[in-house]
Parts: structure tokens; C-alpha cells; sequence
């Protein structure tokens, strides 16, 4: 999101800012999380220390919700008549994005809200938020504040023992949204570190943070078994290592990391040798069964998840006009995902002679081919140019936001690719095959901190 150059309400020093007026989920589905997460009309001045909301007007728009909001900050002293004059062009815009069949009554009738908080409010409702919900979640954020105004170790020691049931999985993700989103506005190192201490206090105190803390061991653990395994890793060489685990946390590991080994005859395995033991034996067996199905169930809900956005996403292109211009708009939340979601909607297109669809879904892979390497590739391509460990987490540091599935799918099948072809005599590949393979575990380690950040 490009910055904006405004004078700060503080000082009136000219400072940069996040300014956008007309948020539009229907075209930029991230847009609601950095509404709500504070990225967009929020600044911090590097020559007051002013930090905060500044008092912008704001139209909200989510055509799958049917749900537009207004909001005009009142400090502004704007008569009504002259706000129209700002909110009108960013309603029409909003209108004028969407194709003819999805314009309905409700663009006519924006709702008015008075605070801030009143539109945030109407927004996570349409979400499901409860106020109860809304409740904790001010709670938390009370408790992150507290905190980070504490004077020293001891006195944060203190909150956390008298608040333990806060801490929980919400509380978490929170906090890693918050950091995330101070990382991204580019607020002081001084900030940045407080954070960091912050996290690492709550990881060792608090219960679910020393869980989190036990699972990223586990998981690295996990990694060097199966990495130990190598190219002979078969589904009866799987079921030995994942027989051997010493906790839940591994078993919950070795899912994450070897979920496509764990077919129907991965378990018709684990059946097998489920009848032929007896006693403690069969009984402890079992139960691992159970566990297993139970945690690759999970796993499963979450691909889905993650490629029904996906192919929200691709609608959402499918939708406009101009598939090239909607691509552009989309591109930071184009993935592999969509990709692959894209071209199965072609062949689907295909076998329904859906001829109309079929030509917007190939003009769309075209132009998805036409583009440049995948980011994710890429960024692979310039961290192998680092020239030490320092600067390779710097640069992992510096880009953070990259460091997502997509990038960790992406480095392990170019580590396999390429192990591959040093197996088989390729001096060139042998050499670049070391080389990834650090950049792998310091990569794994680097993502493994910031989502239990």
C-alpha cells in the first residue's frame, strides 16, 4: 500500500502515512485485516512520537456481505453537505467496480456510523463477532498494553500470574497481528524490541507458551528424522518413525510435515500391525490411530480453508471486466494455490463447454504465465545470494511477510529437485544443493519463531 505524504496532528511535521479512504474487501480482500489491524490510517511520527488512528473518512465495502459503511470522523467539523462530497466519489467508485448483476439495493443505502468503533463494531458482526466476543479481544489487547507500559521483568511477571487464563491461543494470534503489523508500519527498533522481549517472557511464563515453545523443538525434531530418512523414506519407514513418538507434539509434527505420506495405505499399515498386536500393545496402537486421523482431519480442514480463499480469490478476478487489471489489483494475494485452483476450474469449465468461462479462466492463466517468477521463488533466489548467516536473517528479517506457506512449499520442493540431481552426479547441483539446505533449516527456524510470534 503506497504511503502518503500528510502533516502530523501532533507536531505538523510532514511525515508519511497509510491513508486509505475507501476499503474495499469485495477488491482487495486483505484490505478489512489492515483496517482493523491498524496498517491503514495509522501513522507514527518519527519527530513527536505521535502514535495513533488518524481521523480519516472511510467507506467500507463487502459486496458477498452486502455491507457498506460510512464513517466521517467528527473532529473533522465537516458539514454534512461537504461530506457528502468525499464519501460520494468513494461510493461510486466502489459501485462502478462491480459488474452490473452484483450492484443491489443496499449500495443505496449506506449505513452512517457515527465512531469508529461503531463501524468496526458492524463489521466484525457481519463476521460472527459476538460482543462477548468483542469483550475478550478488548481485554486482551488491555493486557498486551499493561504490559508493554511495565517498568520492568518483574512487574510484567505480575500481570501475567494474576490474569493466567488470558493467555490462551486467542491471545497468541493477537499478539503476533500486533507485532506483525508494527513490523510492517516501520515503527522504531526501540518498539521492535519490546516486542521481541515481550514474546519471549510470555513463551517461558505463561502455560500455552511454553506449549508453543515445546512445539517448535518438536517440530524441529521431526524435521531431522524424516530428513535422516532421505529418498528412502517409505510409508513403512514413516510409520516406524511416527510409532516413535515421544509426545503428542511430535505426532501433531509429523503430520504437518509428512501429511501426504499419510494415505489410505499409511493406515491400512498401522491397521495391519493393529491386528496382529495384543494387550497394552494393540491398546497404545490404537490409540495413535485415533490421534492420527483426529490431526490429519485438522490438517485437511485447513488446506480446504485456505483454498476456498484461494478460489474466492479467482471469482472475485473471474468477476471483472478487465482480467488483467483485476490480476494487478490482486497481486499481492495471488499464491500457487490460485494458480492450481485456476486451471482446475478450466478443465471444469471444459467439460461443461462453458465456453464464455473457459475463455476469461484462460486469459486469466495467461496472463498468471506471462508474469514474472512466483515471489516466493524469487525471494529463494536472492536469499541464496546472501553472503553469510547475518545477512541471510536480516534479509528474512526485512521480509517476513514473505515467509509463509507458499514460500516454505516452494523451498522444499526446489530441496528436493535439487538433492535429486546431486544424487545423480550433477557437480553443480551438489554445490547449490548445501547451500539450500542451510538456507532450509534457517528459514524453517526463522518460521517456526514468527508463528508462534
Amino acid at each position: 500500500m503506497p504511503k502518503t505524504q500528510i502533516a502530523c496532528p501532533q507536531c505538523r511535521q510532514m511525515i508519511s502515512a497509510n491513508i486509505e479512504q475507501l476499503v474495499d474487501v469485495t477488491q482487495d480482500p486483505q484490505a478489512k485485516q489492515r483496517l482493523l489491524g491498524g496498517a491503514s490510517n495509522s501513522a507514527r511520527c518519527p519527530h513527536c512520537g505521535f502514535q495513533g488512528r488518524l481521523a480519516t473518512p472511510i467507506v467500507y465495502h463487502d459486496n458477498a456481505k452486502e455491507l457498506l459503511l460510512t464513517f466521517f470522523p467528527p473532529e473533522l467539523n465537516v458539514p454534512f453537505n461537504e461530506q457528502e462530497k468525499t464519501l460520494g466519489p468513494l461510493i461510486k467508485k466502489a459501485t462502478d467496480n462491480l459488474p452490473p448483476e452484483k450492484r443491489k439495493g443496499y449500495l443505496l443505502k449506506p449505513i452512517a456510523n457515527l465512531s469508529y468503533e461503531s463501524m468496526v463494531k458492524l463489521i466484525l458482526e457481519k463476521d460472527g463477532v459476538t460482543p462477548d466476543m468483542l469483550k475478550e479481544q478488548q481485554d486482551r489487547v488491555q493486557i498486551i498494553e499493561r504490559l508493554l507500559q511495565a517498568s520492568s521483568n518483574e512487574a510484567r511477571s505480575e500481570i501475567i500470574k494474576q490474569n493466567e487464563k488470558i493467555f490462551d491461543e486467542q491471545f497468541f494470534a493477537l499478539f503476533s497481528r500486533l507485532a506483525q503489523s508494527a513490523a510492517g508500519s516501520g515503527q522504531g527498533q526501540q518498539i521492535a524490541q519490546g516486542l521481541v522481549d515481550l514474546q519471549n517472557l510470555l513463551l517461558e511464563e505463561t502455560e500455552y507458551g511454553r506449549k508453543l515453545k515445546e512445539s517448535v523443538g518438536e517440530l524441529e525434531a521431526a524435521q531431522k528424522s524424516l530428513q535422516e530418512a532421505g529418498k528412502g523414506l517409505t510409508r513403512e519407514k514413516l510409520l516406524d518413525i511416527v510409532l516413535k513418538s515421544a509426545n503428542d507434539a511430535r505426532l501433531k509434527a509429523y503430520v504437518s510435515l509428512a501429511r501426504g505420506g499419510m494415505d489410505y495405505q499409511f493406515f491400512q499399515l498401522l491397521t495391519d500391525k493393529i491386528d496382529k498386536a495384543s494387550g497394552d500393545d494393540k491398546t497404545k496402537l490404537e490409540t495413535m490411530r485415533t490421534k492420527l486421523l483426529e490431526l490429519t482431519s485438522e490438517a485437511d480442514k485447513q488446506i480446504e480453508a485456505r483454498y476456498k480463499q484461494s478460489q474466492e480469490i479467482v471469482e472475485n478476478i473471474l468477476s471483472q471486466d478487465d482480467i488483467v487489471k483485476a490480476i494487478q489489483d490482486n497481486a499481492q494475494n495471488i499464491s500457487q494455490d490460485v494458480v492450481d485452483i485456476a486451471n482446475q476450474m478450466l478443465k471444469q469449465a471444459s467439460d461443461k463447454n462453458d465456453y464464455a468461462r473457459m475463455g476469461k479462466l484462460q486469459k486469466m492463466i495467461e496472463v498468471l504465465r506471462q508474469a514474472s517468477t512466483p515471489p516466493e521463488v524469487e525471494f529463494i533466489e536472492h536469499l541464496l545470494d546472501a553472503p553469510d548467516d547475518a545477512a541471510l536473517e536480516k534479509m528474512l528479517e526485512a521480509n517476513q511477510d514473505m515467509v509463509n506457506d507458499e514460500f516454505m512449499q516452494a523451498l522444499i520442493g526446489l530441496v528436493a529437485q535439487v538433492d535429486q540431481a546431486a544424487e545423480q552426479g550433477n557437480p553443480e547441483a551438489s554445490a547449490l544443493s548445501e547451500k539450500l539446505s542451510k538456507l532450509y533449516k534457517t528459514a524453517m527456524k526463522f518460521s517456526m519463531k514468527k508463528n508462534i510470534g
